[in-house]
C-alpha cells in the first residue's frame, strides 16, 4: 500500500465515519475499526466501506445497490466508481437519505 493512498483513504473514511455518526446517531450504528467502516441501519441492512490496498481503491458494499469499487480522480480528488463514474459520497449520501429520510452531508 502506498503511503499516499493509505493517508488519503484513511482521511476519507475518518471524515465519513464522523459525519455519519453525527447525522445518523438515532437510526444507525456506526462502527469504524481497522480501516473498515460499518453502518448498520435500525431499519435493516449494513453498509461496509473499506480501503483495498492492492488495487488502491475504496470499496463499498451496499444493501441497496451491491458492490462498488472507487478510485480517486487525480484532477478533482473525488472517489469515482470504476464502472459508471459515480461519486462515492453522492451515492452513499443518496442511499442513506432514501433509507433513513435524513439528509447526510459527506462533503
Amino acid at each position: 500500500m502506498t503511503a499516499s493512498f493509505d493517508v488519503t483513504a484513511t482521511r476519507l473514511l475518518d471524515r465519513v465515519a464522523d459525519r455519519l455518526e453525527e447525522a445518523l446517531a438515532d437510526v444507525a450504528e456506526v462502527d469504524y475499526e481497522g480501516g473498515v467502516l460499518n453502518v448498520t441501519l435500525e431499519s435493516g441492512g449494513t453498509y461496509v466501506i473499506n480501503k483495498h490496498a492492492p488495487t488502491q481503491q475504496v470499496w463499498l458494499s451496499s444493501p441497496q445497490s451491491g458492490a462498488w469499487h472507487f478510485t480517486q480522480d487525480a484532477a478533482s480528488g473525488a472517489w469515482r466508481d470504476t464502472r459508471q463514474g459515480r461519486d462515492l459520497l453522492e451515492l452513499l449520501a443518496g442511499e442513506l437519505a432514501a433509507a433513513t429520510s435524513i439528509a447526510v452531508s459527506l462533503d
